[in-house]
């Protein structure tokens, strides 16, 4: 999860991925989004100023975003869901094309350069380069930096300053949701694995993808496309990924205008006046399904019906890395309810109702208290994995469970692979974040003077010997 806190220390008028006040602090001239997992909005709901700025697809999303905050009533000592939704920051909202040079007015006479690139992370996912007043920065927000995306990055003309060493970035705002040692296999290698393990099964086998959150649409189209089946997905699915389709001005010629290379493929097409329907279907009747968990149809709950669920990679010892959510986004595709972000006062109440809950326990306080201090610090809402529709009205006891449960199941886990042949589930190596030497190849590239990591405690960071923003004299590098 991000854990960064909006600042550019090169450009202290603007803030990325994180818009609650700063106390004490200048409100910013301008915000950024770089896209739409809930980390990285923290604070976006209550915004009215000033205009942010983000991808025409990740304005298209937000928009229709659904969210389930929950406030804790104290005085009934009950949990209450509400929707919220973020159609009213629509005239806040500012789309910008990507790998184009944009100049951004803070104030008279103070202008910034933003250009925007894809970040390989999900659709409308993006980077921002920003340049202005002798400085240059690179966010990367949540990216996977395979070999494939570095090589190509490294040749775009936007960055071949950067990358040749003509210019040098200031420093590199960087995703290091994993920092241990260990590789990860490539996107097209999960994909092709999964392809492989699919089509031993027999051909009226019926699928269930676990594809809770942005990010796993290239999945999507592979498997539509070998298994020769559409994908049903439910309505709220269709709804934000049909967003990213839209005519052109002038519709006379049908013409489409997608927000995202993937767009064609998931919701359809024209050619001339023929329409071509896309992979994503609400038609239950198919071999492939990827509908909520919360509000499954029949065919995917049947006990026949085979579970996909990604992993982030296989390790060298045999076992496998799971997916538990790390970097964020863990359930952004279904309608949850989450924790609300709690002030300190509030804090210190949950934690009180802790201490004197019936269900209370040495091992459970102190893990709740860690999870408290994680929120905290990070200043974002936490996710509940609850779905809306069977959230009724829970007494303190449940919610110190479910918030400890939630805590133990973050850690960090290692699964051992089913031994059957044709196993019930079945894993593959699909990562959305980069792998540290993947990180070290980006870094590599374009040899910055600084680079700050975005998802990991400045805390933590230190404690285990290392500063984040103490090379400041020569080319960065990642240990």
């Amino acid at each position: 999860m991000s854990t960064f806190n909006g600042i550019v220390t090169e450009f202290p008028d603007i803030r990325i991925d994180f818009f609650r006040q700063n106390a004490g602090g200048q409100p910013p001239l301008a915000c950024f989004l770089s896209h739409v997992h809930s980390d990285h909005l923290a604070g976006l709901e209550g915004l009215r100023s000033p205009f942010v700025y983000c991808s025409a697809a990740t304005r298209e999303i937000l928009l229709r975003l659904e969210r389930y905050p929950c406030r804790v009533n104290y005085a009934k000592g009950i949990l209450e869901a509400r929707q919220q939704t973020f159609k009213h920051l629509s005239k806040v909202l500012k789309a910008l094309p990507l790998e184009t040079p944009t100049f951004i007015e803070l104030r008279p006479g103070r202008e910034i350069q933003v250009t925007l690139f894809d970040a390989n992370h999900c659709p409308g996912a993006v980077m921002f380069l920003v340049e202005g007043n002798g400085k240059a920065i690179l966010y990367t927000g949540d990216i996977r930096s395979e070999p494939w995306f570095v090589n190509t990055i490294s040749r775009n003309p936007n960055l071949v300053e950067y990358t040749s060493g003509l210019k040098t970035l200031d420093k590199i705002y960087l995703d290091t949701s994993f920092t241990e040692d260990v590789p990860f296999q490539t996107k097209a290698q999960g994909i092709a694995e999964l392809l492989r393990k699919v089509s031993k099964y027999p051909d009226d086998t019926v699928f269930h993808l676990q594809a809770w959150t942005y990010g796993y649409e290239d999945v999507w189209v592979a498997l539509s496309k070998a298994l020769k089946s559409k994908i049903h997905v439910d309505d709220y699915k269709l709804r934000i990924y049909g967003s990213l389709k839209s005519n052109a001005p002038d519709s006379r010629f049908n013409v489409d205008v997608h927000l995202t290379p993937e767009s064609p493929a998931l919701i359809g097409h024209m050619c001339g006046n023929t329409p071509h329907p896309g992979c994503l279907t609400s038609e239950v009747n198919v071999r492939l399904h990827s509908c909520e968990k919360g509000n499954m149809c029949e065919l995917a709950q049947k006990p026949t019906t085979v579970s996909i669920q990604p992993i982030i990679a296989h390790l060298a010892t045999g076992e496998d890395l799971a997916d538990v959510g790390v970097g964020g986004g863990g359930d952004d595709l279904q309608r949850e309810a989450e924790l609300e972000y709690l002030d300190q006062a509030s804090l210190a109440a949950l934690f009180n109702m802790s201490l004197s809950s019936s269900t209370s326990s040495t091992d459970m306080s102190d893990v709740l208290q860690e999870l408290l201090e994680q929120v905290a610090s990070t200043g974002r809402n936490i996710p509940l994995d609850w779905d809306v529709e069977t959230l009724s009205a829970h007494s303190a006891d449940e919610i110190i469970v479910m918030l400890a449960e939630r805590l133990r199941k973050n850690a960090k886990n290692k699964q051992l692979g089913d031994e059957i042949d044709l196993p019930k589930t079945i894993h593959f190596p699909y990562s959305r974040h980069s792998s540290l030497p993947e990180l070290r190849h980006l870094v590599k590239v374009f040899q910055p003077k600084d680079v700050w990591p975005c998802t990991v405690s400045p805390v933590a960071w230190l404690r285990n010997g290392k500063s984040p923003g103490a090379n400041t004299t020569g080319s960065a590098e990642i240990d």
